[in-house]
């Protein structure tokens, strides 16, 4: 479980924002009790940084960034942490809710939620709203048709109940539109010296011996950028962008706050004889697109495994997330909410006013 949770978090919770484009999410998640872990976990991020964390255990609300716990007083902390205690107990009201409905006696649940908005440079907005039962959609939110859209068949109590209070799904496009965006704003302020900064990539080609075969490995290891979004191509005879026999791993983060991508491509004796191959690298931080050829004559890598940059930006990624887990585990979970759910306020930045009833 914990395994298939931190998998969940590293493949989705980092899929947000390219270059030109800020972006504020909320991810809350409730885990049935027993587990050794927190039942309930809110986690907020302004682009890819942690801004304020909240789980059941310590039930408060604490700045993640130092950028936070300089720009806002003890008030907008005390506010946040009430927002959040309320989501707990709804939490633990909709995963029996969800056990129910999906008939379900006993085991390991999540009931998850995320929301949020973008801002691109050019002024673009977007808003989302979406939920899960134990790491698949449940229930998502359109803003554009004041709808939800229903992708399993437990999930059209709620839709019903939800689509039918079209009052309140006006408030949640409003939260989502202009509460959330100016809150974005206000936070980009906050963090701009971090959230702003461009750091390149540095980028190493290595080959082996593919193991039960005469083919070659050629990994193309790009490590050490900020922002998170890259473009990382494996192009042959500089022109064909290849896709075939190319492996490519998640965006992971590193020790030091910036992220790291290795694509391996698998190359046949045939086709080196034949062919050049490069990998084309893409980042905010690069005035034009790099380009670095491959050398199949450069000494090869031992059979092992991993770089070991590799392993310890995995290590510090998890570790992270184990003490993020149950917030920031899912981009898609949660469900529909309790009878007596009143709307949250919406004089903060993690306040919505969507209703969370099953």
């Amino acid at each position: 479980m914990l395994r298939a949770v931190v998998l969940a978090f590293l493949c989705c919770v980092h899929a947000a924002s390219g270059a030109g484009t800020h972006s504020l999410r909320y991810f809350f998640t409730g885990v049935t009790a027993g587990t050794g872990l927190p039942e309930f976990v809110t986690v907020g991020l302004v682009d890819d940084e942690q801004h304020v964390h909240y789980d059941s255990v310590s039930k408060k609300a604490v700045a993640r960034q130092d950028w936070m716990a300089k720009s806002e007083g003890p008030e907008y902390w005390e506010s946040e942490t009430q927002n959040f205690a309320g989501e707990e107990q709804v939490f633990k009201v909709n995963i029996g809710t969800l056990m129910q409905r999906f008939n379900q006696t006993g085991g390991v649940h999540t009931v998850q939620r995320m929301y949020g908005c973008e801002l691109d440079d050019d002024g673009t907005k977007r808003g989302f709203d979406q939920f899960g039962f134990d790491g698949k959609d449940f229930i998502i939110f359109d803003k554009d048709s004041l709808s939800w859209t229903a992708p399993v068949m437990q999930a059209v109590i709620t839709k019903n109940k939800l689509d039918a209070d079209r009052a309140l799904n006006q408030q949640q496009k409003a939260y989502l539109e202009q509460i959330c965006i100016e809150w974005l704003q206000k936070y980009v302020q906050y963090g701009k010296e971090t959230l702003e900064r461009r750091v390149p990539p540095a980028v190493t080609l290595r080959h082996k011996k593919a193991r039960g075969s005469a083919d070659t490995e050629v990994v193309c290891h790009v490590t050490g950028f900020y922002p998170r979004a890259v473009e990382v191509t494996w192009v042959r005879d500089g022109q064909v962008q290849l896709e075939d026999r190319v492996q490519s791993g998640e965006v992971l983060p590193n020790q030091d706050g910036t992220y790291q991508l290795r694509k391996i491509l698998t190359v046949s004796p045939e086709e080196q004889g034949r062919h050049s191959y490069s990998c084309q690298v893409d980042h905010v931080s690069f005035t034009e697109r790099q380009n670095y050829i491959w050398d199949p004559n450069m000494r090869s890598s031992s059979d092992g495994g991993s770089p070991i940059g590799l392993i310890i930006g995995v290590i510090v990624g998890v570790l992270a997330l184990v003490g993020v887990i149950v917030g920031v585990v899912a981009w898609k979970k949660k469900q529909g909410a309790p009878k007596n759910y009143n709307p949250a306020r919406t004089n903060d930045g993690s306040d919505t006013s969507s209703d969370t009833a099953p």
